[in-house]
């Protein structure tokens, strides 16, 4: 959808399948997103194999599996000439020539065995099925049957024969089908090319899938950065339902940054959210929290959603600070629902004619309100957003995590062989320090973030004893540790071996994205005085006969003094002239 907004008549099934954009991007190993590319491990075999075509790619997905790993080695060796390709007997090479002499495919040993041993396609299956179970007695007599076949079609001497049968017998077992991987491997290679060439496209549609997933969001927002796509922060005028590509001022052609959709900020709900729009594209944009909330029906825009619509800068267009909307925001829903108690007692029907949008004012007598410190505003946007929206504890290190030596946190879950040490970096939290029953001697547990993610780390009492001046909270350090799996969850955390303090190293800066201004009115609005105790019905259907006969762009406000001695104030819009200003005089004063 958003790229056929620039590229009309675009389908991801016309692409090319040799885009040169598309393996650099592979090569790089820059896979987050990309269908089955995302592991760390996978991540390191792309980049060591760097795939030229699409046949490498389905390859290299059918080998990434637990048992056929042990031939990707020997498979990008001999990709890259370091090791010589040679078949047990010449035939082979029709069958293998596109792996490199290593059978990867279940329909590569069924083309050996009839291309060999002559072979029909339903006994090759036969004895591709013997060789999968790893039945004894039924290979035994494949074997003869494959020894005498070979010998028969080709004159290959039994003790060759036997040779390749071995060989057939040693890939079958972990042979995958080639149809499968063919099809991971088109989807692999489209979602790369959307990459490649959509990026921004691509990362706000990764981004609206996992829209519930906060832990996947942070580390998909992680990898926009890096990739230099300013994700923006939620607005109630500018952001859809889900995360959306959005253009800068003065572009024109190709979107370059992502808008925060509503939806996922916690606590705010979809059906809502989709209120707020219907009511946006009908009546114009939010002029703040008063007219959000007067606007929309408060059965479904409760306080909860308020708050967090608050919290995470969804308002931050007017201007006002955070935490004075907050300290409002009982009076705000108190206002609007009086608004919308008197709409439905017949009050407002009049004005809801002309489509008005209720605008209480704001009481300018509050108390002023201390602002929220930024750590404050961090931790708000990380619980609602699951990431930092207005900075990051982390921002002034980001050159640090451009090194390849560094681990991301999002990636210790992937890595199969937990076996020597790793290096991850991040900030300290929950530091917890305690005690050996044996010897009462002190060791720590705590958490360790990054861009994308957090680990526990654990801390035994010699090395907690040499790092503990830096295994503090809010320390940004460097760690050198193992991985440990947790015999309850199953899941991988950290045993530090070495903790120090983090340098800051500095980063590719990421270009700040201008955000188009909202249109403002270029007339001065017209102000219409009304007195509920003073106008009757008769007096306002000929204001709304005055007015519906000049519809137009010049807006009207309505200042409304209720029964109650309240002061609301409603608006439209109008054309201007001579003679509408004439009618209204009376009501201008």
């Amino acid at each position: 959808m958003w790229i056929n907004k620039r590229n009309p008549g675009f389908c991801v099934a016309d692409v090319p399948l040799d885009d040169l954009k598309t393996f650099e991007l592979i090569k790089r190993g820059e896979t987050v997103g990309v269908f089955q590319m995302e592991s760390g491990g996978m991540v390191n075999t792309c980049r060591q194999l760097g795939p030229d075509t699409i046949e490498e790619i389905i390859a290299i997905l059918a080998l990434y599996r637990p048992g056929p790993m042990q031939f990707i080695p020997d498979y990008i060796r001999r990709k890259k000439g370091e090791e010589k390709v040679e078949y047990p007997h010449p035939l082979l090479e029709k069958v293998a020539k596109e792996t490199y002499g290593i059978l990867v495919y279940q329909e590569q040993v069924m083309q050996a065995a009839n291309l060999l041993a002559g072979f029909s396609l339903g006994q090759a299956d036969l004895l591709r099925r013997a060789m999968g179970k790893k039945d004894a007695a039924e290979m035994a007599r494949q074997r003869l049957i494959f020894v005498d076949g070979c010998e028969k079609t080709n004159a290959i001497p039994p003790k060759q024969a036997n040779a390749v049968f071995d060989l057939l017998e040693k890939f079958a077992q972990y042979g995958f089908n080639k149809s499968h991987s063919a099809a991971y491997g088109v989807v692999t290679y489209r979602t790369a090319y959307l990459k490649a060439n959509y990026p921004v496209e691509f990362m706000a549609a990764v981004l609206s899938y996992e829209v519930n997933n906060t832990d996947k969001i942070a580390n998909f927002v992680s990898e926009c950065q890096r990739m230099g796509i300013p994700i923006l922060p939620p607005d109630v005028n500018r952001s859809a339902l889900k995360f959306s590509p959005e253009l800068s001022e003065g572009k024109k052609d190709a979107p370059d940054a992502i808008r925060y959709g509503l939806s996922a900020i916690k606590n705010v709900g979809e059906a809502a959210v989709q209120a707020a729009m219907d009511e946006r594209a009908k009546g114009g944009v939010y002029t703040g929290l008063e007219d959000f909330a007067g606007r929309l029906d408060t059965r479904s825009v409760n306080r909860k959603m308020l708050e967090s619509l608050v919290k995470s800068g969804a308002f931050d267009f007017t201007k006002e600070d955070r935490a004075s909307m907050f300290s409002r925001l009982d009076q705000v829903l108190s206002s609007a629902a009086s608004m919308q108690r008197d709409r439905r007692s017949g009050q407002g029907g009049l004005f809801d004619d002309f489509d008005l949008g209720a605008k209480p004012k704001a009481n300018s007598n509050l108390p002023a309100v201390t602002p929220w410190t930024m750590d404050e505003v961090l931790v708000f946007e990380k619980e609602l957003l699951g990431f930092y929206v207005s900075g990051h504890p982390l921002d002034k290190f980001r050159g640090n995590f451009e090194s390849t030596k560094l681990t991301k946190i999002s990636e210790l879950e992937e890595i199969a062989d937990p076996k020597g040490s790793l290096h991850v970096a991040g900030i300290l939290s929950n530091v917890d320090l305690k005690y050996t029953k044996k010897d009462n001697r002190a060791f720590a547990t705590f958490v360790i973030e990054d861009f994308t993610g957090t680990s526990e780390v654990l801390a035994w009492p010699d090395d907690y004893e040499k790092c503990k001046e830096f295994i503090k909270n809010s320390n940004v350090v460097e760690i050198r540790g193992r991985l440990r799996k947790d015999d309850r969850s199953g899941a991988n955390s950290l045993t530090a071996q070495d903790v120090k303090l983090l340098k800051p190293r500095k980063a590719r800066q990421v270009r700040p994205v201008e955000e188009p201004a909202l249109p403002e009115p270029l007339i001065k609005p017209l102000v219409l005085r009304l007195d509920a105790t003073k106008h009757g019905t008769a007096e306002l259907e000929s204001l709304k006969s005055v007015l519906m006969s000049f519809p137009g762009e010049v807006p009207v406000e309505f200042e409304i003094t209720t029964l109650e001695g309240q002061s609301v104030r409603l608006a439209f819009k109008i054309e201007q002239s001579k003679d509408l200003i004439q009618a209204l005089l009376s009501w201008m004063k």
